[in-house]
């Protein structure tokens, strides 16, 4: 049986002239300069010789403060960009006292909620001087309330801030499944949101759209591609249907992608993506300014890739999938911890993930030279074969009437469930190597590494603490703050970001606006579990 890729293209033993000339292949047309479109070679004319991509770690646990000891400790290490993780129950909307947040609260991020902690948590950080992101999707518009906040405390408007809200609520329906309301309800704050920082944050990312928990779910690099663009086209139809000009938001879009171990299909998706979004932005929506056919990327290493087995084994594999997303042009880059298949990461094993991308940026030589795999016959043709697979997906999205309608019929989720079973099949039956689990295996006695544990205390402080709080507020003023969300909420013709800013203002916390999304907008069940 020949090889394929693990999206099912097939490889042959070696690649020559033959096969672009096959594929009608021209340089002015799939390939051209860096920095030109369409964008194949990577955004920027000098890629990293002008800078080097942004060393954004991923960072959060327990208290603001132990998060914030965390973000000082990276930043003295030399990375160059805060990226905040949130506890589940941040995450989910509920305040830590919530029934639901028992057991979670700081587990597996920070706990946030309320303009308090979003204190500690930047406490002595100049947000005039960082850039953060915000890996936050059902209460995003509370947590971007909360850091434009803070950021008027520290004498900063919104117009002087620069980082990403993740914001997506589509991959969320389809992969990762942490939502308050139903899809066109939260389609709604997005698009609120969407107006409100276009025009009062004209440096903020404001949606982040991410390919990378559709990946982890169990979605081929084809997948994560197809799906994650089919999302970008719901979120710039929405700000289109929304009055904007398309050149006035889409230069503020990002992108998030998942970095698996398949190291040729990984260089191939980045390279297809952005000619895909440049080739859609200037050709379906009509953009005419060249920001706005830009496909601008963040990457993290796949979680799902690493292996409790044989631990140390996911620096190799950390270190492969980092230089592919430099080998494709990534311009942010986070690479995760050998340990974290056990628990959030050690200061130590945080240290060495950055110092991962810190040696192939200084020492490997790769970043001297944009784009210097353009021109392989195989890498040019894979490149092709990835777009073409993608375009098949979403022009059956385009045919069901868009991606919110594909996703409330199921389709993704069904395709990225059959992908899902398909692969863990071949590791099963052992045609999928995986070094140190089904192949080179060793007992298990001696995979045991130091992990990060932590304490009960933090979640009974992070009660006592949002307990202090409404006891000491205004409860009128927030109650009045409150009502403003609720009418807003209510009103299609209002924006519910500037209620939603005073409100956490008057220390309304993250759990009571995000009641009033589940009042007024309705509360999700998945009809896979009713």
């Amino acid at each position: 049986m020949a090889p394929t890729t693990p999206s099912g293209i097939p490889l042959e033993i070696s690649y020559g002239p033959q096969h672009l000339a096959a594929r009608g292949w021209t340089y002015d047309d799939r390939l051209g300069d860096p920095g030109r479109y369409p964008f194949t070679r990577g955004p920027h004319a000098t890629m990293y010789r002008g800078r080097p991509w942004t060393m954004r770690m991923f960072a959060g646990f327990g208290t603001p403060e132990d998060t914030n000891r965390r973000f000082k400790f990276l930043l003295a290490h030399g990375q160059t960009g805060l990226s905040t993780a949130f506890d589940m129950p941040t995450l989910m909307g509920h305040d830590p006292d919530h029934p639901r947040a028992l057991g979670e609260v700081g587990r597996e991020g920070v706990s946030v909620a309320s303009l308090d902690d979003m204190q500690r948590l930047f406490g002595d950080i100049p947000l005039d001087r960082v850039s953060t992101s915000l890996t936050i999707n059902a209460p995003a518009a509370v947590l971007l309330a909360l850091y434009v906040a803070v950021a008027e405390q520290q004498g900063v408007g919104p117009e002087r801030l620069r980082g990403t809200l993740q914001n997506d609520m589509l991959k969320e329906f389809i992969a990762q499944k942490e939502w308050i309301s139903p899809i066109r309800g939260h389609m709604r704050i997005i698009r609120d949101m969407l107006v409100w920082c276009t025009r009062a944050m004209p440096r903020w990312n404001t949606i982040s759209i991410s390919g990378y928990h559709i990946r982890e779910a169990g979605a081929t690099a084809v997948q994560e591609l197809a799906f994650t663009l089919a999302d970008g086209i719901g979120y710039v139809q929405l700000g289109v249907d929304a009055g904007l000009d398309v050149d006035e938001f889409a230069p503020r879009l990002s992108y998030f992608w998942d970095v698996h171990n398949d190291f040729f299909e990984e260089i191939a998706k980045f390279r297809a993506g952005r000619r895909m979004w440049a080739r859609l932005m200037r050709e379906r929506f009509g953009a005419k300014d060249p920001r706005s056919w830009l496909l601008r990327t963040h990457a993290q290493t796949a979680g799902a890739s690493l292996m409790a087995q044989q631990p140390l084994n996911n620096v190799v594999r950390t270190t492969m999938q980092a230089l592919a997303a430099v080998l494709g042009g990534t311009q942010s880059l986070h690479t995760n911890s050998y340990d974290e298949t056990y628990a959030l990461p050690t200061e130590e094993a945080a240290q060495l993930a950055l110092r991962t991308q810190q040696v192939i940026y200084e020492e490997s030589g790769v970043a001297a030279v944009a784009d210097p795999l353009a021109g392989s016959y195989f890498v040019e043709t894979l490149t092709d074969q990835v777009e073409a697979a993608a375009w098949e997906y979403i022009h059956r999205i385009d045919a069901m009437g868009g991606i919110v309608r594909a996703v409330e019929e199921g389709y993704p989720q069904r395709e990225i469930a059959r992908a899902a079973f398909d692969y863990q099949r071949d590791v099963d039956s052992g045609r999928r190597a995986i070094v140190g689990v089904n192949k080179y295996a060793t007992p298990e006695e001696g995979d045991r590494i130091p992990t990060l544990a932590i304490d009960r205390e933090v979640e009974r402080g992070q009660i006592a603490r949002i307990a202090a709080l409404r006891a000491r507020r205004d409860a009128a003023a927030v109650e009045r703050a409150l009502a403003a969300v609720r009418a807003a909420l209510r009103d299609d013709a209002a924006n519910v970001m500037p209620p939603i800013l005073d409100a956490v203002k008057q220390h309304a916390t993250v759990g009571e606006i995000c009641d009033l999304f589940r009042a007024e907008l309705g509360e999700y069940r998945d009809p896979a579990y009713l």
